[in-house]
């Protein structure tokens, strides 16, 4: 049943959390290993999620999916896997289903100090960490902490590395969010899917790309509600707000800046739009020279003077 070429290492710490509330399911990790995102999480909207780490085998993650979206519970996933495994006491595990069904392993083997902690929905789990400690600051990390789910499990990740994390430094981490109830379309139920596979930091860039994220998410919300033939001023002025409560990568990346500020003049608001464009050649005059491109693509209306206007500021 186990595939792998060779055994990976991947010790480390993670949680795998289903929230209800937020309607989201994920995993989020860190390790002093190159690519850890591409070996320990595996999730799946309307299935489930796993965490496989310490010696790794990385069958586990597609395998436990499988079973989960046969109908097995997380618990019987993982006992299923670990019955055929001959190097179990070599492995960590954990999985949780779409129902909230949490199941953990933790080998005799893995190298300490290891261990887990599971609650409502959630488990956290650690091996080869500085303090025995790691995993209860995690737990406690997680249900403290308010918001969606990737900070939630953002928050649980940096409590480790604050209790002394992975006795050899750190590496890596990843982190990836999807959709508990499935749409249909398994690209637009990805939330969340971020890795810094080589970094001095890899938290505080897992935690800045989380941010990054955010600003895109929030900047294509506002871009959204200005699409429709019956915008008013309201909703003109709602979706300039929305805008506005993204977080910012701006001075440093114009990006948002300027897309918003083609989807205000494509509903007929020029003048609103005027100084989105003006920080955005601010930055990177360059800019200018996408107006006539945008403009022949379609993008943005075939108007002279409104075209001159944008690129003339």
């Amino acid at each position: 049943m186990f595939m792998s070429a060779r055994m990976q290492l991947a010790h480390t710490y993670s949680i795998v959390a289903l929230d209800p509330d937020a309607g989201q399911i994920g995993v989020a990790v860190q390790s002093h290993y190159f690519g850890t995102g591409i070996a320990v999480p595996w999730v799946e909207a309307g299935v489930g999620a796993v965490a496989t780490q310490s010696f790794v085998e990385i069958s586990y993650g597609p395998l436990g999916l499988m079973m989960m979206k046969a109908g097995k519970s997380a618990p019987q996933a993982l006992a299923g896997l670990l019955a055929a495994d001959p190097q179990q006491e070599r492995r960590q595990v954990a999985m949780v289903d779409i129902h909230g069904n949490v199941a953990t392993h933790t080998g005799e083997r893995c190298i300490a100090a290891a261990g887990h902690r599971t609650g409502d929905g959630y488990s956290v789990q650690a091996n080869l960490m500085l303090r025995t400690t790691v995993w209860d600051a995690m737990a406690a990390a997680y249900e403290q902490t308010a918001g969606e789910l990737a900070e939630r499990m953002m928050a649980a990740l940096e409590a480790a590395e604050a209790e002394g994390g992975d006795i050899r430094g750190r590496q890596s981490a990843a982190m990836v969010v999807v959709n508990a109830a499935p749409s249909g379309q398994a690209w637009q139920d990805r939330l969340v899917d971020l890795r810094v596979d080589d970094h001095q930091e890899p938290l505080v860039e897992l935690r800045r790309l989380l941010t990054v994220r955010r600003a895109y998410d929030g900047w294509n919300a506002a871009e959204a509600m200005l699409q429709g033939d019956t915008l008013d001023t309201a909703k003109v002025a709602a979706a300039i707000t929305r805008f506005s409560e993204a977080p910012g990568l701006m001075p440093i990346n114009p990006e948002g800046l300027f897309w918003f500020g083609c989807a205000l003049v494509n509903a007929d608001q020029l003048d609103a739009a005027l100084p989105y464009f003006r920080q955005v050649y601010a930055v990177q005059p360059v800019w200018r020279e996408l107006i006539p491109r945008l403009a022949d693509a379609g993008l943005l209306p075939q108007d002279v003077v409104r075209l001159r206007r944008l690129i003339e500021l």
